[in-house]
C-alpha cells in the first residue's frame, strides 16, 4: 500500500463542483423555455405537493419551490398561485408565488 494507509482506486477524474449553479435551460430568443400561469389550490397532498386548477379547468400535479420551502410560505385551500410550468409537460407545475 502506499504511504498514508489508503489504496488509489481507479476512475480517476475530477468531480464537479456541486456548488456550482447550474446553467438555465434558455429558449432560442435568451429567455427561459417556461410558462407561467395562475391556478387556484383545489387539494393539498403528502410532500409538499398540490392540486391545482387552472383558469382554463385543467387541474395539475404541483409542488412548491425551493425560496417558498425556505421562507415557510403556507398554502391551504383555495390560495390563488402564480405557477412556472414546463411547455414539455404540462401535467406538473412549480408553485413559485402565493397570490392570496
Amino acid at each position: 500500500m502506499p504511504q498514508g494507509g489508503f489504496r488509489r482506486g481507479g476512475g480517476g477524474g475530477r468531480r464537479g463542483n456541486r456548488n456550482a449553479p447550474r446553467p438555465r435551460k434558455l429558449g432560442p430568443d435568451g429567455e427561459e423555455k417556461s410558462v407561467e400561469v395562475e391556478g387556484t389550490i383545489t387539494s393539498v397532498l403528502a410532500g409538499t405537493q398540490f392540486r391545482v386548477q387552472l383558469h382554463s379547468g385543467h387541474e395539475v400535479l404541483a409542488h412548491i419551490s425551493g425560496k417558498m420551502r425556505k421562507r415557510f410560505i403556507r398554502l391551504v385551500v383555495g390560495d390563488r398561485v402564480k405557477m412556472e410550468m414546463s411547455p414539455y409537460d404540462v401535467t406538473k407545475a412549480r408553485i413559485t408565488f402565493r397570490l392570496g
